[in-house]
């Protein structure tokens, strides 16, 4: 049984190992999942709030050291670490301050004397999670859970296991009951069996198209509720009318936050004929500027990549896109020296059937498409098998609106870049996966909408 390894991809040093749980711990943690389920469900819902409310408090005590080893695990640059902490405790915050509201029945007029849906926790929840936000992943999943009465385990990321450890201790110190809360450090090859315990009732996964398909097929043959965040390849649609140095920052903001690893950054940018070279040309400026380098650093806008293999398949699709007939504007190499670097890319050109187009580009590589007009620019954003994010940039909103209702996406947005909120549902379409997180909605995923007729 092979350690999970922690390795700095700033440096490609390993930073630690971490020992794979043993089957007979996997199954006590189970058991206790199991058994704490009741008493954490029969905790009137005001309590559970409470104790998200002292999380928050807990994460901003101990926003340095988290962010510190989300950092030195993944890439991520430590200002974009310290504010994903903040995310979590505001979320916090939220579900601690509306989660009460949402578990009330809801009373339905019918033929009964009194009729109503009381909304009612399913068990035990299985969390897969990903690495690119090892903290926010995970929480905008098991906030809304175990607020709803249910428990968590979690199997998280092999290369965050630092992050995983840090998660079950903040749960734990912030007063959630034993077995709310477990980190579970095993590999892939076990979820499948976790899955089908009568134990757990079911899963929430983020992470990969491929990884999304074997969750749901384990989650379908096992008759478990799911629900899966997967990949995106949002658009970003700039019309001619658009304010077009806002749209350029908004545009790099949009693609290299997180080091352009985030399923929903702006990934292909669909410009209108009459403005795609100024657009290009102002992007091309702003990209050369951004400062790559160490994560940890106040001055860089850009670290490496999480792993070797997801910087060398990245060059692969740009290399493929160039094959194509795509132009490079800018970067379109592997940085040399220690650590997994790559080059802020701009991609022109780039045309449905390449890679740049078709696949998720997941890190700092932009591909721009230009479209005759908008109807052009919409029909071109949907000839995606992705569906997970989109946004409109315009001078007129009135008619930005109805084009993102056109999209075909679970979150479309008019000027402003596609976010998570924890007061908005978040989700996708077609293979970005099925489901929603967050908000009133994300609440509903794990709960039983039992109806109850009284005469």
């Amino acid at each position: 049984m092979t350690d999970l390894t922690a390795i700095n991809p700033a440096t490609g040093e390993t930073l630690a190992r971490y020992p794979r749980m043993a089957p007979e711990a996997l199954e006590a943690a189970l058991a206790r999942a199991a058994s704490a389920q009741q008493d954490w469900a029969a905790h009137p819902s005001t309590v559970r709030a409470q104790c998200l409310r002292d999380l928050a408090t807990v994460l901003r005590d101990q926003r340095e050291a988290l962010a510190r080893t989300a950092t030195q695990e993944m890439g991520k640059r430590l200002v974009e670490a310290r504010a994903e902490v903040d995310k979590c405790a505001i979320a916090c915050e939220y579900y601690a301050d509306r989660g009460p509201d949402f578990l009330q029945d809801t009373m339905i007029a019918s033929d009964a004397s009194r009729s109503f849906v009381a909304w009612q926790p399913l068990g035990a929840i299985l969390l897969v999670m990903p690495w690119n936000f090892p903290y926010w992943q995970v929480f905008r999943q098991a906030l809304p859970a175990t607020l709803a009465g249910n428990t968590v385990v979690l199997k998280h990321a092999s290369n965050v296991p630092g992050c995983a450890e840090h998660l079950e201790r903040v749960f734990t110190e912030a007063g959630l009951p034993e077995g709310v809360f477990q980190n579970l450090p095993v590999g892939s090859d076990a979820v499948e069996g976790i899955i089908a315990d009568a134990r757990v009732q079911g899963v929430s996964l983020t992470g990969s198209e491929r990884a999304g398909r074997a969750v749901g097929a384990a989650a379908g043959k096992a008759l478990k509720t799911s629900v899966l965040e997967l990949g995106g390849s949002d658009a970003f649609i700039v019309l001619g009318d658009a304010d077009l140095d806002y749209t350029v920052e908004q545009a790099v903001r949009g693609r290299f936050q997180n080091n352009g690893e985030t399923c929903i950054a702006a990934k292909r940018f669909i410009v209108e004929e009459g403005v795609a070279d100024a657009f290009v040309e102002r992007f091309r400026r702003a990209i050369e500027a951004l400062v790559v380098g160490d994560p940890m650093a106040e001055e860089t806008n850009v670290g490496p990549l999480a792993r070797a293999d997801l910087r060398d398949e990245l060059h692969d699709q740009v290399r493929r896109s160039l094959d194509a007939g795509a132009e490079c504007v800018t970067g379109g190499a592997i940085l040399d020296g220690p650590g997994y670097y790559y080059a802020p890319t701009l991609l022109d050109r780039v045309e449905p059937g390449m890679a740049a187009f078709d696949e998720e580009t997941f890190g700092p590589v932009a591909a721009v498409t230009r479209a005759r007009n908008a109807d052009e620019a919409v029909r071109l954003a949907n000839r995606s098998r992705f569906g997970l994010g989109g946004s409109i940039w315009t001078g007129n909103w009135v008619r930005g609106e109805a084009l993102a209702r056109r999209l075909e996406c679970g979150f479309a947005a008019v000027n402003g870049i596609v976010k998570s909120d924890p007061r908005l549902p978040f989700g996708g379409i077609k293979d970005s996966g099925y489901g929603r997180e967050l908000s009133e909605l994300g609440i509903r995923e794990f709960q039983n909408a039992k109806t109850i007729w009284v005469s």
